[in-house]
């Protein structure tokens, strides 16, 4: 497979010179242009006129005539023209959301709309906010824990004060509590891959003496219990705009599990998969959702495997390093845990 530079900034993302044959890569019943609505995703304009929208990065082409070419705005009309004889996607005429207005006292310039998703952010972001993955044994076993309240409440919220016990990090100000999920393991290898928590709240560090430390809740969105812990905060969000894209190298992996706890998956549910950052998987990645079936041979006797039947595809959209959350944006049938995903 031809490697195209993943990246951020679309400009960064392929070189014209890399790019092949592209005959079987435009939609057929495409359309010549498309005016950009309020509420469409990268994906959905991509899937118009792209039979395989994770080649985004090779088709886009930049005006460098045009402010901020790289994002795309509501009401940017964008058109499919031919160089040399290749398909290519351009901006040809900037909207009124891309526009940009002078802000005072500061001077500098914004865009009056806000550019559009990659994917639909509203299935993913109230799940950002509330969950993240730690890879180390270590990481969840050895953060504080709370041991008790000044209250002697069994359960505190905010505005209460609480104990706990651990290792604080010097000079910690403000730590989350979170609250231990589940382990996870890598089906074949049983590999440790890392353990899910919640964020339920955030604790202001008051004071520490020995391995005991007094903390205020300030913010809570469930009940504090005992024994949940108190780890070091970190940026959850998304970035909104990234470019869809195939693995630069050949991928293989399985969906772990789906959040919300049910087994059958469909459009838009939040999965999490056994790849990462360390198997070349970042936000972006498009993969190919597989289903494999094993039957008995009656007159063999014998156990055999059906060729991978191909049931829907994802896009990742936040990547630890053993393992990430993406997103279902096509689901042909039912989708179930333990189904493959591999490059599209």
């Amino acid at each position: 497979m031809r490697k195209v530079l993943l990246g951020i900034v679309l400009s960064c993302l392929f070189s014209f010179s890399a790019f092949g044959a592209t005959e079987d890569v435009v939609k057929s019943g495409h359309p010549q242009s498309y005016t950009v609505k309020r509420g469409d995703t990268l994906w959905d304009i991509a899937s118009m006129f792209l039979s395989k929208p994770w080649m985004w990065p090779e088709i886009w082409h930049v005006n460098p005539d045009i402010q901020n070419p790289h994002k795309i705005y509501p009401g940017d009309v964008i058109n499919l023209v031919y160089v040399d004889g290749k398909p290519r996607l351009v901006l040809g005429k900037r909207g009124d959301g891309g526009r940009t207005i002078r802000l005072s006292p500061k001077i500098r310039s914004t865009p009056i709309d806000t550019a559009i998703p990659s994917i639909p952010l509203n299935a993913i972001s109230s799940f950002l906010k509330r969950s993240r993955i730690i890879d180390n044994t270590d990481g969840v076993s050895k953060a504080p824990y709370v041991i008790a309240s000044r209250q002697e409440r069994i359960v505190t919220g905010a505005g209460d004060v609480v104990y706990a016990r651990g290792q604080f990090p010097e000079d910690a100000k403000a730590m989350g509590v979170f609250r231990k999920g589940r382990d996870y393991t890598d089906p074949k290898t049983k590999e440790y891959l890392g353990t899910v928590v919640h964020d339920i709240g955030v604790a202001k560090i008051k004071s520490v003496s020995g391995d005991v430390g007094t903390v205020s809740i300030t913010e809570s969105n469930q009940e504090i219990r005992v024994g949940d812990r108190l780890l070091e905060t970190e940026e959850t969000a998304v970035q909104p705009t990234f470019y869809p894209s195939a693995p630069k190298q050949t991928v293989e992996g399985e969906i772990l599990s789906v959040i919300g706890g049910v087994t059958q998956i469909g459009q838009f549910d939040n999965v999490l998969i056994n790849l990462g950052g360390r198997n070349g998987v970042m936000s972006g990645t498009v993969l190919s959702i597989n289903r494999v079936a094993i039957v008995h041979d009656k007159i063999a006797k014998q156990k055999v495997e059906l060729p991978p039947e191909h049931v829907g595809t994802m896009m990742v959209y936040k990547a630890f390093d053993k393992m990430s959350y993406g997103i279902v944006l096509k689901a042909l049938q039912p989708i179930n845990t333990g189904d493959m995903v591999t490059n599209p």
